[in-house]
Formats: C-alpha cells, sequence, structure tokens
C-alpha cells in the first residue's frame, strides 16, 4: 500500500469512478471529489498526499485549486489531467506546478507512474 491517499477531483462522475477504481487496483487509497470546492471544504483532504486534479471543472478551475493550495503553502503533488489540451492550458498547467500533465483518455499507466514517483519524493 503507498503512504497517503490520493484525492482525486474531476466532475465527470464516470471518469472520476474509473481514476478510483484503477488506482484502488493498483494499492492507492483514494478518495473523490466533485468539485474544487468539495475537495477545499472536506477535512479529510488534509491527510492527502497525491491530487489527482481535471483542470476543466465547474466552478473553480482546477489550476485555480492548484495556485490555492499553493498560496496556503501546500507542496501537494499534483498530476493534471484534461480532456481540452492546448498550448495555452497545457503551459498554465505547467507553471501551476505539477508532476505530470496528462491528456484523456490517458494510458492509467502513466497516471500511476507519476503519483508513485511524486509520492516518493
Amino acid at each position: 500500500m503507498t503512504a497517503g491517499v490520493v484525492a482525486i477531483v474531476e466532475d465527470d462522475a464516470a471518469m472520476r469512478k474509473s481514476i478510483e477504481r484503477f488506482l484502488q487496483a493498483n494499492d492507492f487509497e483514494t478518495i473523490a471529489y466533485a468539485s474544487a470546492e468539495e475537495f477545499l471544504n472536506c477535512p479529510l483532504a488534509d491527510n492527502t498526499t497525491g491530487l489527482v486534479l481535471d483542470i476543466h471543472l465547474p466552478g473553480m478551475s482546477g489550476i485555480e485549486l492548484r495556485r490555492r493550495l499553493l498560496a496556503a503553502g501546500s507542496k501537494l503533488p499534483v498530476v493534471f489531467i484534461t480532456a481540452h489540451d492546448d498550448k495555452a492550458t497545457h503551459d498554465e498547467a505547467l507553471a501551476a506546478g505539477c508532476v505530470a500533465f496528462l491528456q484523456k483518455p490517458f494510458d492509467p499507466c502513466r497516471l500511476t507512474e507519476a503519483l508513485q514517483q511524486a509520492m516518493k519524493a
């Protein structure tokens, strides 16, 4: 079992469940949220040691959530995921800081590799 809990913030219920099941099948503990606001308002988020974060969320975007976490001093490793990859979004995500940037549909093995590396550091 990996140390800590991976939070998944994804508004698409089917995608969120798919990521959650895949990570659990690969020995990650997970907790899933449908929005950035839900993540911020949940006390369980304090136990998170990795974050899979959709960029395009209703309400607060994944990039804005990342910026808020950084402003609060968080060093939480983030893997950004998106269905809308373009250069501007890619550059903005990298500037916000992430361990990986994956375009949907992505190889789930790339996700687990990125999380394993980030959580060991």
